[in-house]
């Protein structure tokens, strides 16, 4: 087993690009990410109503998260996002696998809200990694 074990096991129904369930080996140092939203690091957000840049954006700002812990997108296991509207995951799904193995994806959560801190913003994604420890 790698650090990171990501399955869908048979007794619960098939899934479309997440993973079940994931299992970190003892001795992984964890790592939690804030909500990062699509806003880039000199402030400016990306286009308002662009499903696709938005996203991007929220991920990019997770991998510079990432890295800052010592982190890559194959050690994430976990990712939540925070949609305004769950009519979006084809777009969201798509920009996520520019990120993730989409033959090893991580496990995932999608929740709907009512909106987020600003309203131009439309996705807020987090993650959780795992970091194999030498």
């Amino acid at each position: 087993m790698t650090h990171i074990e990501l399955t869908t096991p048979r007794t619960l129904p098939p899934t479309n690009g997440y993973s079940q369930v994931a299992r970190v080996a003892a001795g992984s140092r964890l790592v939690w990410t804030s909500g990062q939203v699509p806003i880039a690091g000199n402030g400016e957000p990306a286009p308002a109503g662009d499903w696709a840049a938005q996203t991007r954006q929220a991920m990019q700002n997770v991998g510079a998260a990432l890295a800052a812990a010592g982190a890559t997108w194959a050690d994430v296991f976990k990712l939540t996002f925070y949609v305004v509207d769950t009519s979006a995951l084809p777009t969201v799904r798509a920009v996520r696998d520019e990120f993730v193995d989409v033959d090893r994806p991580p496990t995932s959560t999608l929740v709907q809200v009512a909106g987020l801190f600003r309203p131009d913003l439309l996705i807020e994604i987090e993650a959780v990694a795992a970091v194999a420890e030498d």
